[in-house]
């Protein structure tokens, strides 16, 4: 009996087919972080691109794609739009804004078709982003995505902060 397709993951694929966008769907188990589920996924962090649902202060959403080992840089997001307020919204209204829960979050399917911003410090070739339920990752080519989205590129990351140790 063939496996039965989360509607989630069907409404990403359906949109990537719509946008002549090819991806790779891989089941995983469950990763309590980013970096567990790079190991999982035999990838570094920084291939795998979180998909981020931003709140414009208008009170309209976009994604910001930020590779796994970098953050978004506010100041330089807000430079780029020319605003002094964003946020990330709690999990409850992103989930209202794409319809995707957080951590299985993409722009390709969300029911609402809101703006891209993919950070400048995407590299080039295969990536890995949210599949649209849990337990699942897309394999996709940056560049792919990138055009298919039309995205607007940017620098709008940090590196992650070096975690310290207690003292």
């Amino acid at each position: 009996m063939a496996e039965q397709v989360p509607a989630g993951v069907a409404r990403m694929q359906q949109d990537a087919a719509k946008r002549g966008l090819d991806v790779h769907v891989v089941s995983r188990p469950p990763a309590r972080s980013l970096a567990e589920a790079a190991g999982l996924l035999g990838v570094e962090p920084r291939e795998i691109i979180k998909s981020l649902v931003v709140k414009h202060k208008d009170g309209s959403f976009f994604f910001a794609l930020i590779p796994g080992d970098r953050v978004i840089s506010w100041p330089k997001l807000r430079s780029l739009l020319g605003v002094n307020k964003l946020s990330m919204p709690h999990s409850d209204v992103a989930f209202a804004a794409t319809g995707y829960e957080r951590g299985t979050i993409t722009p390709l399917g969300s029911s609402t078709p809101w703006p891209v911003y993919a950070d400048l410090g995407m590299e080039p070739g295969r990536i890995c982003i949210g599949a649209g339920a849990h337990g699942h990752s897309a394999f996709v080519d940056s560049t792919a995505l990138i055009a298919a989205l039309d995205a607007t590129v940017a620098d709008i990351s940090d590196p992650e902060p070096e975690s310290r140790p207690s003292s």
